[in-house]
């Protein structure tokens, strides 16, 4: 099975090119470049998680600590969190990749 990105999992449509980026804005997630590649994602697609100000479920959403709750409960988050096993990465590991 093909890995997807969190804007095709969730259908949202705020990726780059997206129908609704004119109405809800470009979600960091497809633009923030510093976890390209992370679990097999374009840009933060696969760790979006991590990524402050992504619009999930009709809110902006805030920092990994202010949305942890939410992620964790997330289709989305599980999918990756099952398909990555072993080589998942937490959000200390991730951090650490979009600050350096």
């Amino acid at each position: 099975m093909a890995k997807v990105n969190c804007w095709d999992f969730k259908g949202c449509g705020r990726q780059q090119g997206g129908e609704h980026t004119r109405d809800l804005g470009i979600c960091p997630a497809s633009t923030e470049t510093k976890l390209n590649g992370v679990h097999g994602g374009r840009n933060s697609g696969r760790a979006c998680w991590i990524v402050s100000g992504t619009y999930c479920d009709g809110n902006v959403q805030g920092t990994f600590a202010q949305k942890e709750e939410n992620c964790v409960r997330c289709g989305f988050y599980k999918q990756v969190r099952s398909e990555e096993g072993e080589g998942f990465l937490l959000a200390g590991s991730l951090k650490k990749i979009m600050h350096t």
